[in-house]
């Protein structure tokens, strides 16, 4: 089975995101912007963990993502890389996708400048329950990942969507090149993480799931995806990814790792 995505005219396309944007501030309420006074600082990146959580994911699959993110949010090199950073910190939120009407803020956005913040935002991952479900709707996550880098009050140097997940196919919702186009338009970068399989050995899909990401969902200066093929290696896979992202700088190809193939990137 190959790959979809799906199609729009101009106008049509652009009243479904502007509705699509209205519908995520509704569904996500005021904790898009539920962070401390210290939050107003500026930070060298801005950075949404766009987690799949659709009908493919289960809850099983749910826990080993959540676990693998606060793994890699409070290892040392990760803290390292932040602290190299010009303003020595960053604000991450961590959004689960599924549906069309369905993004759901796990951890709202959080300075992460230290051991204590970055263990207090791995805590929050990993007690808050799962809200997030349905049909993949790709271009409707992306919009709801621009819509809480645009709501938040933080002011940051770069600005990152991080999209995990284990299909390029999007059914509903706004097509996945209209949102990818609104948010390089934007200047924010989108990145992936492309979920191979967490128990079984080989592809879960027929078609290369790290080109998918590579033609159709990521973008922007230095962007890349990077493959996470195990429960052992995802840790490993976030936290690579979280390195690079923090450093923005272009990563070398290499297996497991690949850059953006449009020639516009």
């Amino acid at each position: 089975m190959g790959y979809a995505g799906s199609g729009s005219d101009g106008e049509a396309t652009m009243r479904q995101v502007m509705g699509a944007t209205a519908l995520v501030l509704g569904l996500l309420g005021t904790d898009v912007v539920e962070v401390e006074a210290r939050a107003a600082e500026t930070v060298d990146l801005e950075l949404v963990l766009l987690a799949d959580a659709s009908g493919s994911i289960d809850d099983g699959e749910i826990r080993f993502q959540r676990q693998g993110y606060a793994s890699a949010i409070t290892h040392p090199a990760v803290l390292s890389a932040i602290a190299q950073g010009y303003e020595e910190r960053i604000a991450v939120t961590y959004l689960e996708w599924g549906g069309v009407a369905s993004q759901e803020v796990v951890v709202p956005w959080t300075i992460i400048d230290g051991p204590k913040s970055a263990q207090d935002f791995a805590q929050a991952l990993l007690t808050t329950p799962r809200r997030a479900f349905g049909r993949n709707a790709i271009g409707s996550a992306i919009v709801a990942a621009q819509t809480v880098i645009a709501s938040n009050s933080i002011e940051g140097h770069r600005k990152v969507i991080d999209l995990s997940a284990d299909s390029a196919n999007s059914w509903g919702g706004v097509p996945i090149a209209e949102a990818r186009a609104n948010a390089l338009g934007a200047d924010i970068v989108i990145n992936g993480l492309a979920i191979l399989c967490r128990v079984c050995n080989g592809r879960p899909n027929s078609y290369d799931l790290e080109e998918a990401f590579a033609n159709t969902i990521i973008g922007g200066p230095a962007s890349f995806v990077v493959r996470a093929d195990g429960e052992e290696r995802f840790a490993e896979a976030v936290r690579k990814k979280l390195l690079l992202e923090i450093a923005g700088v272009l990563p070398t190809p290499s297996p497991g790792v690949h850059l953006a193939t449009r020639e516009s990137e």
